[in-house]
Parts: structure tokens; sequence; C-alpha cells
């Protein structure tokens, strides 16, 4: 796609005062929130070389986030390392960046910059959050060596003057408290006492010991009582404290064993650097990292975390778990918008949340239109069974959206059971399966997990994904079930049945991987392997077996192979490579395949019938087709459905079936069509539809499909 296709720049003088006018609104938003002595006007100097970078991401080709990386980083180097400015840069790029660099694009073009910009914004919090990272790790690296230094100095001033351990006790940059091993605290500097509050009486004179918090880990105070019995010589910890007005502070805390001339234990040395500020950054990180961006719930990321915990322990615990798909949710997305389909899924996050708000239970969104609603306790089967029809009911009332009332319908897979027993990946997977069975059976409904079901859609998957290697291994086989004439029993032909010889699961039929191949679209290569082979071996009969004369062969032909532009093409190609006559050549479409065919569809069939090639309608009884519409088909055989032949299994026959088969037999020989009966199992069966009239017949009754040898050596002995 050309670059003018995602709108480019207009001219450099209109790029640049647009470029000016995005650094301008950048800097009036970072600059209430960045520590530093630049003005604002400096600032937004600063930030005009990184708008321009952006600009050039945005349009680049091919494509490539870097730039926005090193926008990130280069905030942090310019003090810009307060939160807000990270998530204010974030809505100035998401809100102007098109707008002023875009160039005008309309339709895919402007989405693709919308989508182009959303990745900037990525990489830009993913270069910030790097380099703050790093920067985070110098600052670490600088406090150990200033902890060095300090217990250096300190040990020197208390072995040698007063005088110079006060330059460097006073003059330090980080908080330093000194403390006997009893844990009174004797001497504290001007930065520690900062740090609490700017009043040295809430410091000094209180004991160590004073200064628990709840969230202390639990080695905190083993560590020290280690220190002050002389054990250890010093220990790093995170810990909070209480400052005067109740606020806590976060620090980064070292402290040191002071020994006298002779080694023995004397003074504590505490050193502490504030991480507050950092530790509501991370929090703040954290926080984006596990919540959905648009509808503020418990993302993927943190409902794996909750499943896992939950799944992980004991003691009777069981667990519920309900999975929701929005049924019809990409028809509101193409008729609405983006936006419009954005602004219901807020709608039915904050509907979830209204409705799982029991003890244990939290809803998460995994993306798109999928949901998930977690529930603990000791019934979980009930209470699960409970939480989708809540779910289900708070759908139920119409969401307004710009005038319109959307009926927003959903379909819940249930998963419950015992905690220990499978981890979170299957139990999703169970979910996410049982969720389909449910929008299969019309949705706005919740179905529960079946593990036999489940068996089947794995199987499933796994043939689906099978398949394309299957075919270039060679794996697939045809047998041939003969066509007899019904009024001698000689062969006429015979049908070729496709099978899968599975490594796993060994010979498969049709009905267990031509679906799937229907819907992966390996049919079509499938397909024409299928009547490669089979004129193949009908050209190596008629060449071999010339005295009982010329056999047919029929192959099926999918829906998905009647739409395909190439099918005339491949038919063609493949009759004359293996030199086949036209005339030997059937090829079977189903009856339902063919109700309500128009022109287009019927153009390559006509074309195929002209050159010589029979086309029979298939499974003929079963699609409720108008009689009348066979004069418009370009078929010359009938192929009854093997529901009439079962129907004569009956004792005795019912005669109005009778008619049926005497009218549609009477009927084709009027059109000029042959009849072919399938299913046929018994003698009286073929006896019966020899005096109605039918052409030819295939069944158990001659012969089960089999290997190709057996055609020509069938005999009546060989009836099943």
């Amino acid at each position: 796609m050309p670059a003018q296709a995602l709108g480019s720049a207009a001219e450099p003088d209109g790029l640049e005062d647009r470029l000016q006018r995005f650094a301008t609104i950048w800097s009036r938003a970072v600059f209430p929130v960045t520590a530093t002595s630049l003005t604002r006007p400096e600032i937004e100097r600063h930030l005009l070389p990184l708008a321009r970078d952006l600009s050039d991401a945005l349009h680049a080709r091919p494509f490539d986030p870097a730039p926005a990386y090193r926008v990130g980083a280069a905030l942090v180097a310019a003090h810009c390392t307060d939160p807000d400015a990270l998530s204010r840069s974030l809505g100035v790029v998401d809100s102007y960046l098109v707008l002023y660099c875009g160039g005008g694009g309309e339709g895919a073009a402007a989405e693709e910059l919308r989508a182009r910009c959303a990745r900037l914004q990525h990489a830009l919090a993913a270069g910030f959050a790097q380099a703050l990272r790093e920067r985070t790790l110098a600052e670490q690296e600088a406090i150990a060596r200033s902890a060095l230094v300090a217990r250096t100095f300190a040990e020197q001033a208390l072995h040698a003057t007063e005088a110079r351990f006060r330059a460097v006790f006073e003059g330090a940059a980080l908080g330093i408290g000194i403390a006997d091993l009893e844990g009174n605290i004797l001497e504290v500097n001007g930065a520690l006492t900062r740090m609490f509050g700017g009043l040295e009486h809430h410091v000094r004179g209180r004991k160590v010991s004073e200064w628990v918090h709840p969230e202390d880990a639990p080695q905190v105070w083993k560590l020290y009582g280690e220190l002050v019995r002389g054990e250890r010589d010093h220990f790093q910890v995170e810990k909070a404290f209480y400052r005067g007005d109740g606020t806590v502070l976060w620090t980064n805390l070292t402290v040191s064993l002071l020994r006298d001339a002779d080694g023995h234990p004397q003074y504590q040395l505490a050193l502490m650097e504030d991480t507050t500020e950092r530790r509501l950054l991370n929090l703040r990180l954290r926080y984006e990292a596990t919540h959905d961006a648009l509808t503020g719930l418990p993302n993927r990321t943190l409902f794996f975390e909750r499943l896992d915990k939950v799944l992980s322990s004991g003691d009777g615990v069981r667990f519920g778990l309900c999975y929701l798909d929005l049924d019809g949710f990409k028809a509101i997305n193409d008729s609405l918008g983006h936006a419009a389909g954005d602004r219901l899924l807020v709608e039915v996050a904050d509907r979830l949340q209204g409705v799982a708000t029991r003890p244990g239970e939290m809803v998460a969104r995994l993306g798109g239109d999928e949901f998930v609603a977690l529930t603990t306790g000791t019934d979980t089967e009930q209470q699960a069974d409970e939480l989708a029809h809540r779910i289900l009911g708070a759908l139920a009332t119409p969401v307004r959206l710009d005038g319109r009332e959307l009926t927003v319908r959903g379909s819940v897979g249930i998963v419950e059971g015992p905690a220990g027993e499978r981890g979170p990946a299957e139990v999703l997977r169970s979910a996410d399966i049982t969720m389909y069975r449910a929008k299969a059976a019309g949705g706005n409904r919740f179905e529960r997990a079946d593990p036999e079901a489940d068996a089947r859609a794995i199987t499933r998957h796994g043939l689906t994904t099978a398949l394309p290697a299957a075919l270039d291994r060679g794996e697939f086989f045809i047998e041939y079930q003969p066509l007899v004439h019904l009024d001698d029993g000689s062969v006429h032909g015979a049908e070729a049945l496709v099978r899968w010889c599975h490594p796993q699961h060994g010979v498969l039929g049709p009905d267990r991987f031509i679906p799937l191949a229907e819907h992966t679209g390996l049919i079509v290569p499938l397909g024409r392997w299928v009547l490669q082979e089979a004129a193949r071996q009908a050209r190596f009969w008629n060449r071999n077996h010339a005295d009982g004369g010329p056999l047919r062969i029929n192959v099926n032909l999918s829906p998905t192979q009647l739409h395909h532009p190439n099918l005339v093409a491949d038919t063609v190609d493949v009759l004359e490579r293996s030199g086949l006559d036209p005339g030997a050549l059937c090829l079977e479409v189903t009856e339902s395949a063919l109700i309500g065919a128009d022109e287009d569809l019927l153009k390559p069939l006509r074309q195929l019938a002209e050159m010589g090639v029979d086309i029979a309608l298939d499974d003929f009884g079963t699609g409720y087709s108008n009689l009348a519409n066979l004069r418009r088909l370009p078929v010359s055989v009938l192929k009854l459905d093997r529901s009439f032949t079962q129907s004569m299994q009956q004792h005795p026959v019912d005669p109005v079936d009778l008619k049926i088969v005497e009218g549609i037999v009477s009927l084709a020989h009027s059109l000029e069509l042959t009849v072919t009966v399938e299913g046929v199992e018994t003698g009286a069966q073929a006896e019966q539809l020899r005096e109605l009239g039918c052409d030819t017949a295939q069944g158990w009754y001659y012969a089960r499909p089999g290997a190709p040898d057996r055609i020509h050596s069938l005999v009546l002995a060989d009836a099943v």
C-alpha cells in the first residue's frame, strides 16, 4: 500500500506548525508533574524533536515502533519520572498524534493510523518503564556505594574524631540513624528527619522496636536480632514506617553493626532511602499490567493468577467458572463501529461487576467480547448455576447507544469442580469448549462442561490441525464401492470414497474429517487429489479390463468445491493427465447444495456436462427441492437417498413409499435421467427396486467399499 493511503504529510511548513502545536499541548500536560528547573517553553523545545520522531514513526515504511521506545526513555532522561508524566504523555499521543500528524487519512488508512498510534503508545510506555528501571538500578548501586562509604566513614569517625564523623553524618543525602544495641535511637541526620515529617522529636529518643509495621516481612526482625547479637554485620530489606501524621514511608533500609576497637558490637547504623514514590509508580504500573484498559476489569493475567491460586489450594475448596461470550457482537461492531462496540463492552462490564459481588466472586475480561466470572466456596455447583443466571439476567435489559436500544445476548460455559485436579489452562479450555456448545445450541443460555464433549472437541481440533500435513504425508487413501446394474447384476462402475489412515486414531471415514476439511478450506486440494486418484484408477480399469465393458467412476463434489473458480479447469486438467474419457466420470453433487442455485453456480456444471461428464444429484429426496427444477439442472443421474431403501425393510412395505419411489423414477425417466439407489442391503430390496424401474444400485448387498482390485471379481457371493 502506498504511503499516500495512510494519509501523507502536507507541505513541510504545515507539518512543522502542527508538530509545534502538538509539542505545545504535550509540554502543558507534563510540565506540572516534571521535577526540573526548566521552564515550560524550554520543555516544549525539548519535546519538539521527540514529537517529530513520533510523527516519522507513525508514517514509516515499514512500520517500526522502536522510535517511540526511545521517546519513552528520553522522557525519563529529562526527569519526567512522575507516574502522571507517563499517563499524560500517553493521553496526548492517543488524542492528538493522529489528529495533527496523521495527514487526514480516512477509512482503512485512518484505522491503520490508529492501530499504529496504539502500538507507539505501548512502545513509549515500555521505553519509559525500562529507562526508569535502569535509573532505579543505578540509584540502588549508588545507595550501596553510599552505604559502604557511610559505614567506613562512621567507623573511622567513631574511632577518630567527632568532627569528621559529623561532616559525613550531616552531609549525607540518605537518612542516617544511630542506635545502641538495646534499640534506643541516639542520633539522626537531617535527611532522615525530613523523611519522617521534619520533626526530630518524632524520631530521636524512640526505640527501634516501636517501628514495627504490619507489612514487615517475617525475616526483618529475625535479621535484626541476629545483628544486635553480633551474629551478622549487616542486612538490607525493604521496610515500611509510619510517619507522625499516620502516612506510610517506604524505604530501602540497610542496617550495619558498628564494633569497637576490640571488635565487640557497640552501635547499629541505619541507612534509609525513601522509595515511596517509586513504590507508588510500581503499583500503578502493576495495576495497568493486570487490568483491562477499556473496562477497568481484571485482565487475563490477573485472572490466571487468581485462578491458579484457587486451583492450587486444598482443604475441600471448590470452584465454579462461567465463560461468557456475547452473541452477535461482531455484527454490532460492523454496523455501528468499534467506538459503539467499546461502549457496549463497558456497559456489559459494569453489569457483570454489579452481579458478581458475593464473597469469593470476581469478574475479568479476557479480551474482545469474552468475559469470565469465578466463584469459590463449598457448594459451587449451585453457586455457578446461580451466577450464570445472574449474568444472563443482567444482559437481558437492552443497552441504549446513540439513541438505539441494543439487545445483548450471551452464551455461557460453566466448569465446576474441586481444586487441585486441573490446571488453569485446562479449566479455561473446557469452559471455552462448553461456551461454544451453548452458542451452537442457539445462544442466550448456559451449558455445563461435559468431559466426553470436551474430548470430542479436542479430538476435532487435533484432526483439524493434522489435516494439512496428512495430505502431504500421503495418509489418505480411496476405497471403491461398486455400482451395479439392477437388471443383470453387472458392475456399472464404482463410487470413490476417501479414507484417512490416521497415525493415532486408525482409519477414519469421511464423516469424521470432510466437515473439518470444508471448514479449513483443505477440501479443495483434498478433492483434487481424490479426483486425480479416482480418474487414474478408472483409466487403469478401462485399459486392462476392456472385456467387461467401460466402467464409470463417481466422485463426490463438496459445496466448497462447487463454488471454487477453478473447478472446470482442474477437472479438465485431471482428465487430460489421466487420459480418462469424460463420459467415464460422474461428479456427485448433493441436492441440498443445489437448492436455490443461481445460474452463476450452475454454469461450471453446465460446462462439465457439455464436455460429456455426468452430473449426479446425490441424496435426492432429502433437500425438499421442487421436482420441476430438475429440468433446469444440468444433471443426468438421480441418486435416491438411502432413506428410501431403509423404508423398504419394513414388513409389509408402506405402499405410499413405493408410490413415491415409482413416481420419482417415472419422472426421472421422462426427463431422460437414470436413477441410482444407495443403501441396498438385501436381495428383496434389490428386486423391489428393479421392479420399480431403478437403473443402478450400490450397497452392502453387493459389496462393502474396498480395494480397487475387487471391482472386476465382484459376484453376488460377495454380498453381505
